[in-house]
């Protein structure tokens, strides 16, 4: 299907009656015609344009907010390795059969429910004020660290729920086959039902992902100079908020295209799933 047939099942809405297409083109531009006409003509118009849409102030702050954004690039990089990988340890302890396993799928469940009901500032907080604040020796003191370790406890847990569907998801036959040509279940976990679960929660995944690059502004609280706090620095230096919009920017061209891939790759898994049906 090409991107040209694409857009007009969007605009349509899948409708395949003729003039379909116009009358959706008709209606996006009334729609939003009314919206801009609502906007331009309220009262405080003329004062949200020269705070929010100055050219000038955005061509001057668009660089220093790249390069400030170069510090959520490498705190979101950092943090999605290691939630990639310590998620799906946690989902597999907390499938481990066995009484012998109980304490670590008590670690599992517990770690998850704590860290998926804190709000993500103020884990912050208090990982990045509170520990170095103990003044331990030896124990790092580097905002930039604790903003990193707070995001990666955080989603930790919301990529282990992701695996654990996965998981879960497998039907009981693929483990019985295994079983059945002499694996242990832990065997199996590994060799046949992780691998297929992994390819099942991709799109998930990047929807997390796309939740964790946006977050990473949040570390901006305990002194983490990155596009939203240099965003702040630069706003109330000069007391004008086009910056702001030079901000949304810069996330939007990083989150539009993981939201695109994750949609496409949503689509494709549900194109094999029909052929597969049909088969």
């Amino acid at each position: 299907m090409g991107a040209g047939s694409r857009a007009s099942r969007i605009l349509t809405g899948g409708s395949r009656r003729p003039g379909a297409p116009a009358v959706a083109l008709a209606s996006t531009v009334v729609f939003f015609g009314v919206l801009g006409l609502v906007v331009v003509s309220s009262p405080g118009w003329p004062r949200v344009r020269d705070a929010f849409l100055d050219a000038e102030v955005f061509a001057a702050a668009l660089p220093d907010v790249l390069r400030a954004f170069a510090v959520n690039v490498r705190l979101f990089l950092i943090a999605e390795l290691l939630v990639l990988v310590l998620g799906l340890l946690l989902a597999i302890m907390r499938n481990l059969p066995g009484p012998v396993f109980f304490p670590l799928r008590l670690f599992a469940v517990v770690y998850s429910d704590v860290f998926r009901g804190l709000p993500g500032i103020a884990v912050i907080y208090v990982l990045g004020f509170g520990v170095p604040g103990l003044r331990l020796p030896g124990v790092p003191r580097d905002p930039f660290f604790w903003a990193l370790v707070a995001l990666t406890l955080l989603y930790t847990a919301y990529v282990a729920e992701v695996y654990r569907a996965g998981i879960e998801s497998v039907h009981p036959s693929q483990e019985a086959a295994a079983r059945s040509l002499g694996l242990t279940r832990i065997q199996a976990l590994r060799f046949v039902i992780v691998p297929q679960a992994i390819r099942r929660v991709i799109p998930p995944l990047l929807n997390d992902f796309i939740g964790l690059q946006k977050d990473s502004a949040l570390v901006s609280v305990v002194g983490v100079v990155e596009a939203f706090r240099q965003t702040q620095i630069r706003a109330a230096a000069t007391f004008e908020y086009t910056v702001f919009l030079a901000l949304a920017l810069v996330f939007l061209l990083v989150t539009i295209p993981l939201a695109r891939l994750t949609d496409w790759l949503v689509a494709r898994d549900r194109r094999r799933q029909l052929a597969g049906g049909v088969r």
